[in-house]
């Protein structure tokens, strides 16, 4: 889109304001608002400026600084890519919103930007002749709204006026209970260029699962990034609100974000994970070992907070190990039963609570380095995943924090300041964390001890 195809898509939309929206690591929108007059000369002269460290606010609103990151709070450029321009649906005075990605004043991508991470390894596979592409299934659940943020989250009540006990899942009559919230779910989607292609009920009261029709990394990323913005927008337009939290109950499922991965030749559009005779390739077999030897060091990037590890629980629908195996959802890693030009692998360890684009970048990487360096894969496990410890998930964050810190690998692949810059914004989140107190506190150690 040139600057005069800018000027009268603006105009015709009738935009009387423009958000100009950064995702930080968390996967939080960041930016900035302006009037479209302004929008248009700042984006022509590039003067649109952002602190580098708004990619480094972390859950409680604290920003980090180290070694990478100037204490100063020096600007950035906010480079719009205004081949995600849209329009926010829910507002009044016809916003429009645009992703951006953050620049150095030399014009080099901010090492730190989560958006720029992926495309940093989209650009290594592109590099080899390869292009990812991938297919998320993101599960959350709806939930009253609240005040009390010390309460439990309690499920609505839909059209029945009933709310549910958890023995929903696949239920149509379940979604059809909240109809009209996925009705504006599906518009105001389709208005923001989101490919929505299935909504199904999950196990647990009032969660669903929406899965992304498959495509390039980065385009995917977007709308995921979007998707999760838009439906908080939606359900408190239906007095209700939606978790992406990957363990908000403690005795139900959690939320997961199912990543179906493939990679096909950029010269001849066939997916590389199958030979000629239909059966697995070498190379898929070296993106299996990648993941299985190096997810477990990535695991910030895909469980970021201390309550994702509460999600790993065998038999509760999530996986515990990096095992794989056909057509077997208790392990990591599921080959889903398929043609040779369909051919493709399911990460079933991260959460719905993650940042996108880093997700994507991880799972992505990890395969990558098992690609370039020829790592075999484990054979195929046979069984209930839930039952075998070889291969085991960190049980915690700071757990996962040190392997991932010590990782070469990931350092070489993702970047230093990267892997240091999110391992001190998770390690700030997890010390505040500590510091609060929890309703497990309130409940039993308040007046008993």
């Amino acid at each position: 889109m040139t600057a005069d195809e800018l000027h009268e898509w603006l105009k015709s939309n009738k935009i009387g304001e423009v958000s100009c929206l950064l995702p930080d690591f968390n996967g939080v929108a960041r930016g900035k608002s302006m009037t479209p007059g302004l929008f248009e000369s700042a984006f022509r002269d590039q003067s649109l400026r952002i602190p580098e460290a708004a990619y480094t606010i972390n859950a409680h609103g604290d920003m980090t600084t180290n070694d990478h990151i100037d204490e100063t709070e020096k600007d950035l450029i906010l480079n719009c890519d205004l081949s995600t321009i849209h329009t926010a649906p829910w507002t009044r005075d016809n916003t429009a919103c645009v992703i951006c990605d953050g620049l150095l004043m030399n014009q080099a991508p901010s090492p730190i930007a989560p958006r720029q991470v992926l495309q940093n390894i989209v650009d290594r596979y592109r590099q080899l002749g390869l292009r990812p592409v991938v297919g998320p299934e993101v599960e959350f659940y709806l939930i009253s709204q609240f005040q009390e943020t010390i309460t439990e989250p309690k499920p609505p009540r839909g059209a029945s006026g009933l709310p549910e006990s958890g023995q929903y899942a696949y239920s149509l009559d379940a979604i059809d209970d909240f109809d009209a919230f996925f009705e504006e779910l599906y518009e105001f989607s389709e208005i923001q260029n989101i490919s929505i292609d299935t909504i199904i009920h999950e196990e647990g009261p009032c969660q669903f699962e929406l899965n992304l029709r498959h495509g390039d990394a980065i385009n995917v990323a977007d709308q995921l990034f979007l998707f999760k913005r838009l439906s908080r927008h939606v359900a408190r337009r239906h007095g209700i609100f939606v978790t992406f939290m990957a363990k908000p109950y403690a005795e139900e499922s959690g939320s997961s974000m199912h990543l179906h991965q493939s990679i096909v030749d950029i010269e001849t559009g066939r997916n590389v994970f199958a030979n000629e005779a239909g059966e697995d390739s070498e190379l898929f077999a070296h993106y299996i070992g990648g993941l299985q030897k190096f997810t477990r060091a990535a695991m910030p990037l895909i469980a970021p907070y201390t309550n994702s590890y509460n999600r790993f629980e065998a038999y509760m629908s999530a996986p515990t190990n990096v095992n794989w195996s056909r057509e077997n959802r208790t392990v990591g890693f599921r080959v889903p039963e398929s043609s040779a030009t369909s051919r493709r692998i399911e990460n079933r360890i991260p959460g719905s609570d993650v940042n996108p684009y880093l997700a994507i970048a991880a799972s992505l990487v990890c395969g990558l380095i098992g690609i370039e360096n020829k790592i075999e894969r484990k054979p195929e496990f046979i069984g209930q995943g839930g039952e075998d410890e070889r291969g085991a998930l960190p049980k915690t964050l700071t757990e996962s924090l040190a392997g991932f810190r010590e990782s070469k690998e990931l350092r070489n692949y993702l970047g230093v300041p990267l892997v240091t810059t999110f391992a001190d914004v998770k390690q700030s989140e997890y010390e505040h964390r500590e510091s609060i107190l929890s309703p497990w506190d309130v409940r039993y150690l308040m007046v008993n001890v």
